[in-house]
């Protein structure tokens, strides 16, 4: 999400050719600008790879390690998922002047969608069902791995969402919101705070993508590629579901879109989806968060509007409800 801490990043990409031995002739491509500075890497004779310069103070070498570890792991399980290119040393993360960097396998395949803009998908139906089957895969076989030692990454659990530090922000302190708006989102933390409190137990948590938004998700043959792990940590299952849901919600076939969601799910995993409604809700509320250190940034203000008036308006409803 979003091109932060990066400014004034003056490391450029050639700098770190030299770890995997590749020469100054690499052609180079930039392909996105958002939480990593990613670039293509074209080597000849070889398959297309990916340099990513990741944002200086966002994840430590161990969170970074225990990333792309988790993606060998789904690799090797038979996941179509970018896979780390070890350096020439072996390591997977390594610092050229004081930016972490990786490399990683590339990937075909035709994005999803884009934030902002309507799916633009004949098969809607069968890639939302494929894309729930993944979802659940990509669960069963991370219950399945024995976590290697010193493993860490973030945990999207109730502290993390609505706690006293989210792990993104605390939302109801955005420096945009209305006295209505703050009050509004104020209440339903509160409430989502007891209710988590009281259910959090019963609720499937295990390691989770957390951010299968259209520009995440890769199709290929009809079926969905996993990009950018960068959020990924330990969550609620339906946090997961919640995160594809709330992007399309202005989709006139929402509804069929979210069945097909569920339905692909539950064909290889149980899924019990009645606090769905919840999730949508949290993980609106984390985006009103998540803008603030960024409403410096070139279309913050329209963006950060529009997150504000999606959660205020699912805070509403639930609260209605």
């Amino acid at each position: 999400m979003g091109f932060n801490g990066l400014r004034g990043m003056h490391m450029t990409p050639n700098k770190a050719l030299p770890l995997w031995n590749l020469t100054p002739t690499t052609k180079i491509t930039l392909l996105a600008e958002r939480e990593n500075r990613v670039y293509r890497l074209d080597v000849p004779n070889e398959h297309p790879s990916v340099l990513r310069i990741h944002r200086q103070h966002y994840r430590t070498d161990a969170e970074l390690t225990s990333e792309l570890q988790w993606m060998a792991y789904l690799a090797a399980q038979g996941m179509v998922v970018p896979t780390p290119i070890p350096t020439s040393n072996g390591t997977l993360i390594e610092t050229v002047e004081k930016h972490q960097v990786d490399r990683l396998s590339w990937l075909d395949g035709k994005p999803l969608g884009e934030s902002g803009k309507s799916l633009d998908r004949d098969d809607r139906l069968l890639t939302f069902r494929n894309l729930g089957k993944c979802m659940a895969r990509l669960h069963t076989l991370s219950d399945d791995w024995e976590l290697p030692a010193n493993f860490t990454r973030v945990h999207w659990n109730a502290e993390g969402l609505v706690g006293e530090q989210p792990l993104w922000g605390r939302f109801w302190e955005n420096p945009r919101l209305s006295a209505g708006q703050r009050n509004t989102l104020e209440t339903i933390r509160d409430q989502l705070r007891g209710l988590l409190a009281e259910q959090a137990a019963t609720l499937d948590y295990g390691l989770i993508h957390a951010d299968m938004v259209g520009e995440n998700v890769l199709i290929c043959d009809k079926q969905p590629y996993l990009l950018d792990f960068d959020d990924s940590g330990f969550g609620f299952r339906l946090f997961e579901l919640a995160t594809t849901l709330l992007k399309i919600r202005a989709e006139p076939d929402y509804a069929a879109l979210e069945t097909a969601l569920l339905t692909g799910y539950r064909s290889t995993r149980p899924l019990d989806a009645q606090q769905l409604p919840v999730f949508i809700v949290l993980r609106a509320l984390t985006y009103v968060g998540w803008i603030v250190p960024r409403l410096h940034e070139a279309g913050s203000t329209k963006r950060c509007g529009r997150m504000i008036a999606t959660a205020v308006e699912l805070a509403e409803e639930y609260l209605e409800a």
